[in-house]
C-alpha cells in the first residue's frame, strides 16, 4: 500500500473540480456536470490515471508509456475511463499521430508492408505515406500485433473549459496546479460570491474560448486579415458586454496590428489599431500612418494624443514623434526637447571609487561606500515603494471584483496588468490613500506588515522589507511624498511598478531620505527611469543620479544585482 501523499496531485485536482462545482454550477452543461459527479466516484487508480494523462501532452497515449508507481495496473485503471467514454481505444488515429507515438525502428516494424527504406528519416517516411495512406483509422488497424493499448483522451475540450473556469486563463495548465505543494505558500483569503465571478454566463466562457482560438490562428498561420474579420463576425455588441472579455478582445486587436506591421501591411495595421482601445494602440497607429505617408492624419492624431495622453509613456513617445512629423510636412520644428528635464540633469553627481575586489555590482559598491550608522543605505530598486503601497492598499488590491480572482491560490488579482486595474478600484484606492492625510497611516502599515507576513502579494517584497528598513522608511519618508509616489503608480500600474531608483539613503536624526539611481561606466538611463526621475524632480522628492567610475580606470563586468523578487503575473498558483 502506497502512502496517501503519493496521490497529492489527485487531491489538488479534486479540489479544483470542487471549486468549479461550487462556484460555477449554473454555467455547467449536462456533460460537464456528469463529469464532476462521475470523477469522484471512480476508483482511485482510475482517477489518478486520468489526471496523469490530462497533465501530459496528448491526446494519444500508449499504455506501456504510462508508468507510475502509484498505478501498478494501468490497463485495469483504464477500464472505468473507457466505460465512461473519457478515453477511447477505437478512435481514428491520423498517420502523423501514429508517427508521434513511435520511434523509427518501431514504425519500420509496424509499416513493414509498405516497403519503406531504412535509410529514410521519420519525416521523409511520413511524407511518402501521406501520399498513399491519408485516411485515419483505429490504432489496432495500424498495428494489429501491438503488445500494448493506445488510448485517446476524449474529454480534452471539456478539460480545457474547466481549466479556463478555474484559472481564468489558458496559459496555466493542470500540472502547474496539481503538482504544486500548496502548503508552501500562504495566500490571502478573498471572499468569493456570485457577483465577483469573472464568468457570469456560459456565453462569457464561449467568448473567451473563441478569442483564444483566434489568437492561436494568428500565431500559427499569421493570417491577420482572417483574424481581424472574424473577431466580431456574427457577434453583436452584447457579446463583449463583459469588460474583462472586452479587454482581451482589445488586446487581440493590438496583436493583430503588430502582426500586420511585421508583414508591412500598413493599411490593415491601421484598421486594427483604429478598432483597438488597448494602451499603446494609438501611438502605434500614428507610426503606421507615418509609414503610409499619411503625415497629416498622423500629426492630427499625435496632437490629439498630446493634448490628452493615456499615460506619461505615451506622452514621452509622442514628444519624440512630433518633430519628425512636422519635418515631414515642412512645418517649423519646435525646439528640440532635451533628453532630460533640466532639473533632472542637475541632479547628477559623480563618485569615484576603488574597483571592488572581487568584482561586484556597482549598486552594491556605492551602497557599501556610503553606508554608515548615522546614514544607513539600502539597495531596494522597485521593492520599497511597491511594498509600502502594497501594505497600505492591501484591501483595494485584494478586492473581490469580477475577473480578479478565480481560485483561492492566487498571488494577486488576475487583472493586475489590465489598463483599468486602478479605475475599477478607484474608490477603494482613494480610501486607502486618504489615510496618508491623517496620523494613523504608519500604524496601519505596521499592523499589516505583522498580520500579513509572508502572505503572497504582487507588490510586497517580503524578503527585502525588513523591520529595520520599514521602520526607517516610515520615520523618514513624509506621507505627502508617499501619496505622490502612489498616485503615479496608480496612473499606470503595469508600467510604473518598475523604474524606481536603486538605492535609498536615510538620515534618521533629520528624518529625511534620498532616492539614488546608480549608473556605472557606460550605463544609460532607461525610459521608465527617466519618467520617474522627471516626476520626482517636478514634485520635490529628493532624488539623485549617481554616476560611478573606478579610480584605476578599469572596466568591470556590469552584472546588476539580483532584483528583489516579486510576482508580476497576479494570477498564478503556487
Amino acid at each position: 500500500m502506497l502512502p496517501p501523499h503519493r496521490f497529492y496531485y489527485l487531491h489538488n485536482f479534486q479540489r479544483a473540480l470542487d471549486w468549479i462545482g461550487e462556484r460555477y454550477a449554473d454555467l455547467l452543461d449536462v456533460r460537464e456536470q456528469a463529469f464532476l459527479a462521475g470523477f469522484s466516484g471512480l476508483p482511485q487508480p482510475s482517477q489518478a490515471l486520468l489526471v496523469r494523462m490530462l497533465m501530459r501532452r496528448g491526446p494519444w497515449f500508449r499504455a506501456d508509456k504510462l508508468v507510475y508507481e502509484e498505478i501498478p495496473d494501468v490497463r485495469a485503471a483504464a477500464g472505468p475511463l473507457l466505460a465512461q467514454g473519457w478515453i477511447d481505444a477505437d478512435a481514428a488515429m491520423a498517420l502523423d499521430e501514429l508517427f508521434a507515438l513511435h520511434t523509427k525502428p518501431e514504425l519500420l516494424q509496424i509499416l513493414n508492408d509498405f516497403g519503406l527504406q531504412r535509410s529514410l528519416g521519420k519525416r521523409e517516411m511520413l511524407q511518402i505515406l501521406q501520399q498513399t495512406e491519408p485516411e485515419a483509422k483505429p490504432y489496432a488497424a495500424w498495428f494489429p500485433a501491438a503488445p500494448h493499448a493506445a488510448w485517446r483522451v476524449a474529454i480534452s475540450d471539456l478539460a480545457e473549459r474547466l481549466r479556463l473556469m478555474f484559472f481564468g486563463n489558458l496559459h496555466q495548465d493542470w500540472s502547474e496546479f496539481v503538482l504544486a505543494d500548496l502548503g508552501i505558500f500562504q495566500y490571502e483569503s478573498v471572499a468569493f460570491d456570485a457577483q465577483s465571478r469573472a464568468f457570469q454566463s456560459r456565453a462569457d466562457v464561449d467568448g473567451y474560448l473563441a478569442l483564444q482560438q483566434l489568437r492561436q490562428l494568428l500565431d500559427e498561420s499569421g493570417d491577420a486579415a482572417a483574424v481581424l474579420a472574424a473577431i466580431d463576425d456574427g457577434r453583436g455588441e452584447d457579446c463583449w458586454r463583459n469588460p474583462w472579455l472586452e479587454r482581451r478582445r482589445a488586446k487581440l486587436l493590438l496583436r493583430v496590428g503588430q502582426a500586420c506591421e511585421r508583414a508591412q501591411d500598413w493599411a490593415l495595421a491601421s484598421e486594427a489599431y483604429a478598432r483597438c482601445n488597448y494602451p499603446g494602440a494609438r501611438h502605434r497607429r500614428i507610426r503606421v500612418l507615418e509609414r503610409q505617408a499619411l503625415f497629416g492624419d498622423a500629426l492630427a492624431l499625435a496632437r490629439t494624443a498630446q493634448a490628452a495622453p493615456e499615460s506619461d509613456e505615451e506622452s514621452q513617445r509622442i514628444a519624440r514623434m512630433l518633430p519628425r512629423l512636422l519635418r515631414s510636412l515642412g512645418e517649423a520644428r519646435p525646439g528640440r526637447r532635451a533628453h532630460l528635464q533640466p532639473e533632472v540633469a542637475q541632479m547628477r553627481i559623480d563618485v569615484e571609487l576603488e574597483a571592488p575586489r572581487p568584482p561586484t555590482a556597482v549598486e552594491y559598491a556605492l551602497r557599501d561606500h556610503w553606508q554608515s550608522g548615522a546614514a544607513p543605505v539600502f539597495y531596494v530598486e522597485n521593492a520599497l515603494i511597491n511594498s509600502l503601497f502594497g501594505l497600505l492598499c492591501w484591501p483595494a488590491i485584494f478586492a473581490p471584483l469580477p475577473g480578479a480572482f478565480f481560485h483561492p491560490f492566487q498571488t494577486g488579482p488576475a487583472d493586475l496588468g489590465a489598463p483599468d486595474f486602478a479605475a475599477r478600484r478607484a474608490a477603494l484606492f482613494d480610501e486607502c490613500l486618504a489615510l496618508l492625510d491623517g496620523d494613523g497611516w504608519r500604524e496601519v502599515i505596521l499592523q499589516r506588515f505583522d498580520a500579513k507576513a509572508g502572505t503572497q502579494s504582487p507588490f510586497v517584497f517580503w524578503g527585502t522589507l525588513t523591520p529595520e528598513l520599514l521602520a526607517l522608511a516610515l520615520a523618514c519618508i513624509p506621507a505627502a511624498h508617499l501619496k505622490l509616489l502612489f498616485a503615479r503608480l496608480l496612473c499606470n500600474v503595469k508600467g510604473n511598478r518598475s523604474g524606481f531608483p536603486d538605492l535609498v539613503r536615510f538620515w534618521p536624526a533629520e528624518q529625511r531620505y534620498e532616492l539614488v539611481e546608480v549608473k556605472g561606466p557606460g550605463d544609460k538611463l532607461q525610459d521608465n527611469q527617466i519618467r520617474w526621475l522627471e516626476y520626482c524632480a517636478a514634485h520635490g522628492i529628493a532624488v539623485r543620479v549617481c554616476h560611478v567610475r573606478w579610480r584605476d580606470g578599469e572596466t568591470l563586468s556590469r552584472d546588476a544585482p539580483d532584483e528583489p523578487s516579486v510576482d508580476t503575473s497576479g494570477g498564478g498558483t503556487a
